[in-house]
């Protein structure tokens, strides 16, 4: 969750940066916006490790 919150501020932050020609925060939108796509990338591995280990604990009973 706390991804897509950084992903919308870093879009909106890139918005107003090019609207009020403000390259910094333009800039700071994009590095926010990135690490969200990171921190989903993160969930999303463990969640699928998360699977994975109830997949075996599954087989085995």
């Amino acid at each position: 969750m706390s991804g897509e919150k950084d992903k919308i501020t870093g879009r909106v932050k890139q918005a107003f940066g090019e609207l009020t020609d403000d390259d910094e925060l333009e800039n700071e939108g994009e590095v926010d916006e990135a690490a969200g796509e990171v921190k989903d990338a993160i969930d999303d591995a463990g969640d699928k490790v998360d699977d994975a280990i109830d997949d075996v604990k599954d087989s085995l009973t």
